[in-house]
């Protein structure tokens, strides 16, 4: 049988995992960090989550009070998924309906330059979500020698 463990691949495919999960997950602490220093001013203060309720009422949002802070708190949440790797499949693909939503509405209007920042999160969003969070995860399932995954409900192969 055929091994997925870490000791049966050859040394520099093993080095290129580690280098490969370090690299995600210092990706994951930058998007997450971004986003939760990104959206902390809202949260703190109600006076910019007014601005921002007023920004998104002259771009012609719909609700614009409900979604300002549906908004901020979703990026925040996502943000705290990216880096601790909780939730994070389902945080990636909110973070890219939020930004989708963002480069439709508000950054396609100015042009590709307005537009990249946030459509490289939505592009990310989508990446974390196919991807998972890598081996540096909170609630990360363990591989077993045998290479089956134990977890939750999910004991390894035999």
């Amino acid at each position: 049988m055929i091994s997925a463990s870490a000791t049966s691949l050859p040394r520099g495919r093993q080095r290129m995992e580690w280098w490969e999960d370090l690299a995600l997950a210092a990706l994951r602490v930058l998007v997450g960090g971004f986003l939760v220093w990104g959206v902390a001013d809202n949260i703190a203060s109600a006076e910019r989550m007014s601005e921002f309720a007023a920004f998104l009422a002259y771009h012609r949002f719909p609700y614009p009070s409900l979604l300002a802070p549906l908004s901020v708190w979703v990026q925040c949440l996502c943000g705290l998924a990216f880096i601790s790797g909780l939730g994070f499949r389902t945080a990636g693909i909110f973070c890219a309906a939020n930004f989708i939503v963002a480069v439709a509405m508000v950054d396609a209007h100015a042009g590709i330059r307005a537009a990249f920042p946030a459509s490289v999160l939505a592009m990310l969003g989508f990446y974390f979500s196919a991807r998972g969070p890598g081996r540096y995860a909170l609630g990360r399932r363990r591989r077993q020698e045998d290479g089956g995954v134990s977890g939750p409900g999910n004991p390894a192969s035999p």
